[in-house]
């Protein structure tokens, strides 16, 4: 399928690694001009042939560097995948045990970066008729087994896109969401991350705990999913392809959650 996407330009937030980086992958491969913006750019991102942007998108200055820089790197902006996150920092903890800097911290880079960047390069993406994905997570479905702020956050997220949709239709921007499950990322994967800090508390093994992620969360597929299937995704929803499809959200969580 020709998704009609070469001679395009794209900013993808959190483009370092995980879903970020297989999104910019997966636009560079189509033959889109890329701008990734992460706090560390890492060499994995050099070597997609994006435009690395370093960053800081949890202040409202980072997020108008961003705009700035990627319209006189890119010549203007088609395409904006919202894909930052704090995923890497939560914790499994009770309600009353989140403080209020911590729920700032996952406010600020969850939900407030996407606010703030869109904000700040939504403009001429009205102007070019462009696209918007917003990356949020089926916690936003399911919050009750927490992390309740990051949940939270993204349900923000998500309700944002509804918003963002409605307003924006009418200008020729299409804005929708993709929630992912359990994705094959750091967060998951890495010793020092969620899932580690989960099958400590579980007192099992990483290696035990993670193949047990799909039984245990109800994974009908059985497999955690790739980030090249968000990227994909992701990818369709931002091509003319797709051109019928906004204010949406997109379940890709393996059968997670199991309610229409």
């Amino acid at each position: 399928m020709d998704l009609a996407l070469s001679g395009k330009t794209a900013v993808v937030t959190g483009a370092s690694r995980g879903i970020g980086l297989a999104t910019v992958r997966a636009l560079v491969a189509e033959g889109v001009t890329v701008a990734g913006a992460a706090r560390t750019a890492t060499a994995e991102l050099k070597e997609t042939g994006a435009v690395p942007i370093q960053v800081d998108l949890s202040t409202d200055a980072g997020a108008r560097e961003l705009a700035d820089r990627a319209a006189a790197e890119l010549g203007g902006v088609d395409l904006l995948v919202n894909n930052v996150g704090g995923g890497d920092t939560v914790e499994l903890r009770g309600f009353a045990e989140v403080t209020d800097e911590e729920w700032q911290a996952n406010l600020d880079m969850t939900l407030l970066s996407a606010v703030r960047v869109t904000r700040a390069i939504i403009p001429g993406l009205a102007e070019r008729r462009g696209a918007i994905v917003n990356v949020s997570s089926i916690g936003a479905r399911l919050p009750a087994g927490g992390p309740v702020a990051y949940n939270v956050a993204k349900a923000g997220l998500t309700a944002l896109g509804k918003a963002l949709a409605e307003e924006y239709g009418p200008r020729g921007v299409r804005v929708n969401t993709v929630s992912p499950g359990p994705v094959r990322t750091a967060i998951w994967e890495a010793p020092d991350n969620f899932g580690a800090r989960l099958a400590e508390g579980l007192g099992v093994t990483h290696e035990e705990f993670l193949a047990k992620v799909p039984e245990v969360m109800g994974m009908t597929t059985g497999r955690l999913t790739e980030p090249e299937e968000v990227a994909a995704l992701i990818t369709f929803l931002l091509s003319d392809v797709a051109a019928s499809v906004t204010g949406s959200d997109h379940l890709i969580d393996g059968g997670v959650v199991k309610t229409a």
